[in-house]
Formats: C-alpha cells, structure tokens, sequence
C-alpha cells in the first residue's frame, strides 16, 4: 500500500513535468551556438551532440575512445553539422584544459559546456572494490568540477555562456545498492546550487548553471557499468533516453537552476521533498526486490570503469553498435 499511497499524494505535485521539447524557436537559437559535449560516445552525450549537429550548432565532442567519437562524428557531419573530435577523460584535469583550449581555438569561443559524462557501479557499498569507488569519483564529480571550473572562467572572461550538468534522480533519492553512484550525483547537485548562488552575488547575469534529473532511461549505461551485485543491472521502468536528450539541448537554451525530466523523475523529486524518509524506504525496497533478489545471475566485472568498452556506441540500450536509432536520424535532419 505504500507506494499506492505515496504515488496518489505525489501526483499532484509532478503534473508541472513539461516535455521540453524543441521547436522552430530553439532551432533559430541554437544555429552556430559552439557546444562543448563530454561523454559524447554513446547514451545521453551521443543523442545531444547528434540533436545540436541537426539544429546547426558547433560541437566539440569529448570521450575517452577516439573510435567512438569518430563515429558520432561521422553522422553529425552527415547531418550538416560542424563538429570538433578531442579524446578526452575527464578525470584529468590537464585533458579537460587541453579539450577548452582546443575548442577555443577552432571555434573562437563556447558558449555551452555540457559535463555529461557519467560511470556507475551496483552492488553492496563494502563488496565494490575501494579502487572502483574512487575511480567513480573521479568521473562523476571530479570530472564535473574539472568541466565547470573552466567553463566558467570562460564564461567569465566572455561575459556569457550555459554549463549543464547531468546529475540524477538519485541526486534527490539515493539508491541502495549504488551508493556511490547516488553521492557523488547528490555533489553535482549541491555544486549546481553553490554556483548559481555565487553567481547571483557576482551580479554577472549573463551566466547560468542547470542541473538535469533524469530518470533512469534506456541508455548502454547498464552494459557499461560495473556491477558486484551477483545479478544482471536492472532497469525499472526505464524512460526513452530521446526525452532526455531533447531537455539537456532545451535547458541549455533556456537555463533553470534544476530540471527533472519526465514525470517519474518529477515524481520522485516532488515526493522526496515531502516524505524523504518514506521515498527512500519505498525506493530501496523496489531496489533490492529488482535488483539483488529477481535478476538473471551476473559475473562480477568493472564495466568500463577503468577502461573504455568498444561496444554500445549508440544512444539506445537496445540498438546495434554503430547504428543510429530513427529518433538520432530525425534529430540530425
């Protein structure tokens, strides 16, 4: 009965959802707009670089396999995009430099910096190895920090300019069983909140900083991530990784401090605001039944934590590597 109750008295307050979806309007607002877009490979990064190639923009794309990225490449070009491969981890913050100074100088200046790359690891919080932990903390917040850090100095020297950042829902409602995960995108949201503080104290207006929530959506990311859990990632109710594509190119055109996605995502944020202790009951619950006692068994595995995976360099889950789903074709048009 909890989540029947907690779902009728949350629904309200998750009817504000909107679609965010692009029109003509954003079309005339993101043309020849220079974008700066890590984790661009595969999952959200790819399906944004691919939206902004058919809308007209420039686009710098960073991930750390050059083969993944010269794939994006290809079908942003094929869209008439105009579009800047940098290999790039961005757990270093010399190659996170190295990715600015070489945008800046093909393109004169960036005017949007998305930090969208993103690592995950399931599993009981002392079972995940200590190595495996740090190295998501390097990817998902360092990397984070590394990204804003320098955009905004930029945006700074030029007196304009959007950084997004992709958190989660688990930024407002941890997750057992990704406890790491769930901390280290709780940071980028507090971090998102600190600087759009300083920012309005700076008096300097033409700058902002946006935080996405998405829910979990049908991405590689769980082909991708490191699981010690005994049993293969689950997904509950996973949303069309293209509506989060569509509100990351959105709010970067028109900036909010912070932007669930979807009515789960909105769902989930609205109730975790009222009841946090009862959602995260609720959600732990659902966790553990999903993950740790109905999945298929699984073998242990780092996933692409250490090192990147040569597969899944798609924006679907479910597609073939290589191939472009009819949603990415239609959006590179």
């Amino acid at each position: 009965m909890k989540p029947l109750l907690l779902l009728c008295l949350i629904l309200p307050l998750a009817g504000c959802a909107s679609l965010n979806r692009l029109g003509p309007d954003e079309r005339e607002q993101a043309a020849g707009r220079v974008y700066v877009v890590t984790g661009a490979s595969s999952g959200f990064g790819r399906g944004v670089a691919l939206r902004l190639a058919g809308l007209g923009a420039r686009v710098a794309v960073a991930a750390r396999r050059r083969e993944g990225l010269q794939s994006v490449a290809a079908e942003m070009r094929r869209a008439g995009g105009e579009v800047l491969v940098v290999p790039t981890d961005v757990a270093h913050a010399d190659q996170m430099q190295h990715l600015a100074q070489a945008t800046l100088q093909r393109f004169g200046r960036i005017d949007v910096w998305v930090n969208n790359a993103g690592v995950g690891a399931i599993g009981r919080f002392e079972e995940i190895p200590l190595e495996d932990h740090a190295r998501l903390v390097d990817v998902n917040l360092k990397g984070v920090i590394y990204g804003s850090h320098i955009a905004l100095r930029q945006f700074r020297a030029q007196g304009q300019g959007t950084l997004v950042n992709i958190g989660s829902v688990e930024s407002e409602v941890p997750l057992a069983y990704q406890a790491s995960y769930a901390a280290s995108k709780a940071a980028v949201l507090s971090l998102g909140r600190a600087l759009n503080e300083e920012i309005r104290l700076s008096g300097q207006h033409g700058i902002s900083v946006a935080t996405v929530l998405p829910w979990v959506a049908a991405t590689p990311f769980f082909s991708h991530t490191a699981n010690y859990s005994g049993r293969a990632p689950s997904m509950i109710a996973p949303d069309d990784p293209w509506q989060v594509v569509e509100a990351i190119v959105w709010v970067s055109l028109h900036p909010r401090e912070e932007l669930p996605v979807g009515w789960k995502a909105w769902g989930a944020y609205a109730a975790h605001r009222v009841f946090p202790d009862l959602s995260e009951r609720i959600a732990a619950d659902v966790e553990h039944r999903a993950q740790m006692v109905s999945g298929p068994p699984a073998p242990s595995t780092s996933g692409n934590l250490h090192r990147p995976l040569t597969q899944a360099w798609t924006v679907e889950g479910n597609a073939q590597p290589g191939t472009a789903p009819d949603a990415g074709r239609k959006a590179a048009e």
